[in-house]
């Protein structure tokens, strides 16, 4: 396989961004990071090109990270963000209208930016979808200009619905090498619309070939792997598990981005390096799509 550029960047479905391949998820600089390593790992990101940036506003301090450490350089960057949970000593419920409403104000604010380029609900259920009010919320804000585009964030039937409904301009869904479902219809119908497709959890929080299981939904990832590896040695795997998981993810075409979350600089500059020594093979990818049909079929997407 020919070696692609390092900064690949493509079309983010039918809106006028043309993003990084490699995109920065940012819950983990969230919790318990300090201001200036926030800085060090943003501005590493923007330095090596990188051009989206992906956080919510029930990622504790996230967004105010971002904003005090980036929003200087606003220009260099699309900025998406996600709404519909009460957070931070906010009294109203999640999903209701007034709450979404403040939550997208209140991310302009923190995020120190008159416009955020992408709003997406945050995993709400289809009967929330269904209702139709949040959705209206959304497109108020982009009628008002305070986001360019709306999109849905979540899996399984939620994803498949909003993908169906038409209303969105990107989905966001979960997909990796133990986590495929994705690639059974979802991937099909959201291209089918011309929608924008954001990967998260693409390396699956680190899970395959891990010592020991993570802890919250990463053990799910982690139980899959061992499922997943007791059939044996991997195919011309590279030795890097991490780099296997995210060519694994980015092998895939119909993936315009891959957002993947790190706490320090260091990191964040090796998943850039990585790049370079991507495509991993064809044989790797074809075994790793037969062990997830041999054992993962039945396997719904972990929320």
């Amino acid at each position: 396989m020919e070696k692609r550029p390092v900064i690949d960047k493509r079309p983010l479905g039918n809106t006028d961004m043309h993003v990084t391949r490699l995109g920065v998820g940012l819950s983990e600089i969230g919790s318990g990071v300090s201001e200036r390593t926030a800085s060090d790992v943003l501005n590493t990101a923007l330095d090596a090109g990188i051009n989206f940036l992906d956080t919510a506003e029930c990622y504790d301090d996230s967004e105010d990270l971002v904003g005090k450490a980036v929003s200087h350089r606003r220009s260099e960057f699309f900025l998406a963000t996600k709404t519909g949970h009460a957070w931070d000593g906010y009294s109203g419920k999640d999903w209701a209208v007034k709450t979404v409403r403040d939550s997208i104000d209140r991310s302009l604010k923190r995020l120190k930016t008159n416009y955020i380029d992408l709003v997406q609900l945050h995993s709400c259920s289809v009967d929330i979808l269904k209702k139709g009010e949040v959705i209206e919320i959304l497109q108020e804000a982009k009628r008002a200009g305070k986001t360019r585009y709306t999109g849905y964030s979540g899996d399984n039937d939620a994803a498949m619905w909003a993908v169906e409904s038409g209303l969105f301009d990107t989905l966001q869904t979960s997909f990796n090498l133990v986590d495929q479902k994705a690639r059974f219809g979802l991937f099909e119908k959201a291209k089918s619309k011309n929608m924008g497709i954001i990967v998260k959890r693409p390396i699956a929080n680190g899970a395959w070939g891990a010592m020991k299981s993570p802890s919250g939904y990463a053990q799910g990832y982690f139980e899959r792997s061992q499922k997943m590896l007791e059939l044996g040695e991997i195919p011309e795997a590279p030795d890097d598990r991490i780099l296997l998981a995210l060519g694994f993810t980015l092998e895939h075409d119909e993936v315009d981005v891959a957002i993947v979350g790190t706490k320090t600089p260091k990191y964040m500059q090796k998943n850039v390096e990585m790049l370079k020594q991507l495509p991993i093979s064809e044989k790797a990818m074809a075994e790793l799509h037969r062990r997830f049909e041999q054992l993962g079929k039945n396997w719904q997407q972990l929320t």
